[in-house]
Order: C-alpha cells, then sequence, then structure tokens
C-alpha cells in the first residue's frame, strides 16, 4: 500500500501534467483508492502484470529490481506520459502505445483511485479514472486530449 507521501506525489504528478493540457486536477476517491488496492494486490500476488475488469479507466505499471526495487508516486505517472512523444495532436484519435498517456491528461477525467503493491523486488501501481478516458467516438480525442498549453 502507498505511503502519504507517495500518495502526494502520484496525485501531484497527475495534476502537473494535467494543467499543461488544460485539464482540470483529479481528486482521490477513496472507494476507487481501495478497487485499485485491490487490484495492485492481485497483480503482486500472481507476479503479473494486466488489467482488471474495472468499467473505470485504468494505468497500470510494474518495476523491478534485485535485491530490491525502489519507487516513488512520479515514477509511474512519469512513465505513462513519456508516451506523448508517439501521439499525434495532428491526428487524434487512440493508437497503440498512447493510451497510458492520453488517459494521464484526458480532461473529463474527474477522480483517480490509487493502488501500490510491493514485496519489495517487485511493485505494481494501478491507477483508475473516473469517467473514463480513451472514448473513441468522434470528436472525444479531440476534446480531451489537448495539446501542451
Amino acid at each position: 500500500m502507498a505511503d502519504r507521501k507517495f500518495q502526494q506525489e502520484f496525485l501531484e504528478t497527475h495534476n502537473a501534467y494535467r494543467a499543461l493540457h488544460g485539464a482540470p486536477p483529479l481528486t482521490y476517491n477513496s472507494k476507487m483508492c481501495g478497487e485499485a488496492q485491490k487490484w495492485a494486490d492481485e497483480c503482486l500476488r500472481i507476479h503479473t502484470l494486466g488489467h482488471s475488469e474495472t468499467k473505470d479507466g485504468e494505468n497500470v505499471f510494474f518495476k523491478s529490481g534485485s535485491p530490491s526495487v525502489s519507487i516513488t508516486g512520479k515514477d509511474a505517472v512519469d512513465a505513462w506520459y513519456s508516451e506523448i512523444k508517439d501521439y499525434n495532436f495532428k491526428k487524434p484519435g487512440f493508437k497503440s502505445g498512447t493510451g497510458h498517456f492520453t488517459q494521464v491528461v484526458w480532461k473529463e477525467s474527474k477522480e483517480l483511485g490509487l493502488g501500490m503493491a510491493t514485496d519489495g523486488r517487485m511493485a505494481f501501481v494501478v491507477g483508475q479514472y473516473r469517467p473514463p478516458g480513451n472514448f473513441s467516438n468522434p470528436g472525444q480525442f479531440e476534446a480531451n486530449v489537448l495539446p501542451k498549453e
């Protein structure tokens, strides 16, 4: 489970990136945090990164190390946001390899859930978003994934 510093960094990093794209800040939803935590715990239990069956948006992250792994609340969000390099703002829409980025900055998302599980050698981070992003209905990406201001 994420400690207070991890939680704060995770939220602040999301909101800093969102501000660059004209998206309002996210706030934590405790019920969503509980669900995200359950999924992070399950990923650790089975030693496999994957998506849950949530109806919310979801980003997942994994890091391992030997003999141990160290992870901050900023690490996962930075990795997700780094997909911006492959996103084409001139041709907005879903593209494989950019969905984590677009979910982070999706303008209509308002609430965030966080789960983090580690055994010291592996760490899994789950971010859940409500309302979810990455809708491919016409105009959705243009309205929700804005270029940097």
